[in-house]
């Protein structure tokens, strides 16, 4: 089977070089010369014979859209169209109907597998009519792992199911990698544990939190143990967002996958205007000494030199407010503590 490949970046130059290992012609094409096997999309089309396929391989959005819609300006009725991008499931209807305007058929497909995919196969989840299915369903079983084809490949519904279940799936990554980042942190802390390393590699085999994001876990310890010079500034696709205003849209309670989306968040922020208003409040209403930026840092310094217990701990912070010397002193912390006004509890300060 003949297939035309736009965007041979890190995911399509391996899956076009997948499909070619099952015997399939592949012509792709990108706007790097280096890897492209067509000068232009205008050539790559000439190169295929109808009715052709197509597969979109680009960043997700804007690009995804202009693409498909100077595709829908190139082909011909009868062509079909394959999004297998991160694109929006939203974004999936209207590319369809712009297409079917003018006899072009549409499928989208959402990918997973990483840059794993070309030597263990792609998980893939297809929306579109069973027809359009049918049809590049050679494509789609040289793409997938071997073995049933159930499980790795589901024809999930009609236009726009493909990427609502990728959306789903990449959901309830962000929630599992979070698991186990928020498991390496506790293990890290706890004196008495050694080998943080082993340990995640222990629950590879028997256990029920084994899976291939363990493995890659392991994998990244084994290459760097303590996890040096590694950022924790930590970016998100736009799926993990997705997910959750689904979730909204449908009254559906997601907190796992919220926290972990609002977790990449704080990873991007140097300091946190949250925290700071924390740290405000609780100076207003308890008097607990508000530090300055300098100070703050100070004491992150400390804690990464390692855990303090629970008592040492209540030593510090009670010590950052130093108990009145005198009676009078007394007194007057009394008198500040009445001005301010009443407390988070139902009564009042005042004596």
């Amino acid at each position: 089977m003949q297939l035309g490949l736009i965007g041979l970046g890190k995911m399509g130059g391996n899956m076009r070089e997948r499909i070619r290992r099952a015997g399939h012609e592949v012509i792709g094409y990108d706007r790097n010369p280096e890897v492209s096997d067509a000068g232009s999309v205008e050539e790559m089309i000439d190169r295929l014979q109808a009715p052709r396929v197509v597969w979109v391989m680009v960043p997700s959005g804007q690009i995804t859209r202009d693409v498909i819609a100077d595709l829908g300006d190139r082909l011909e009725p009868g062509d079909l169209v394959i999004d297998g991008g991160n694109s929006r499931f939203s974004d999936d209807q209207l590319n369809a109907a712009a297409l079917q305007e003018k006899g072009i058929e549409y499928l989208d497909c959402g990918v997973s597998g990483g840059i794993w995919g070309l030597e263990n196969g792609y998980g893939l989840m297809v929306g579109g009519a069973a027809e359009n299915v049918e049809r590049a369903m050679p494509i789609f079983d040289a793409l997938r792992p071997e073995g049933p084809r159930d499980e790795g490949f589901v024809h999930a519904g009609e236009v726009g199911a493909g990427h609502y279940v990728k959306m789903v799936h990449n959901g309830i990554e962000y929630g599992l990698m979070h698991a186990y980042a928020e498991g390496y942190e506790l293990l890290t802390k706890k004196d008495i544990v050694t080998d943080v390393p082993g340990a995640f590699k222990a629950w590879s085999r028997g256990t029920v939190v084994r899976s291939w994001l363990l493995d890659l876990m392991v994998l990244a310890l084994e290459e760097n143990p303590s996890l040096d010079d590694v950022s924790d500034y930590t970016a998100d696709s736009g799926e993990g967002r997705w997910t959750v205003e689904e979730a909204i849209a449908n009254s559906v309670p997601m907190p796992v996958i919220s926290a972990s989306l609002f977790a990449r968040f704080a990873s991007r922020q140097e300091s946190s205007p949250t925290m700071q208003a924390v740290a405000a409040l609780r100076g207003q209403f308890g008097g607990h000494q508000v530090m300055t930026t300098a100070e703050g840092d100070e004491l992150r310094a400390q804690a990464q030199e390692g855990p303090r217990s629970a008592k040492a701990a209540e030593q510090a912070e009670e010590s950052k407010t130093a108990p009145p010397t005198s009676a009078t002193e007394a007194a007057a912390e009394g008198r500040r503590a009445a001005d301010a006004g009443p407390s988070s509890g139902g009564g009042s300060t005042g004596g």
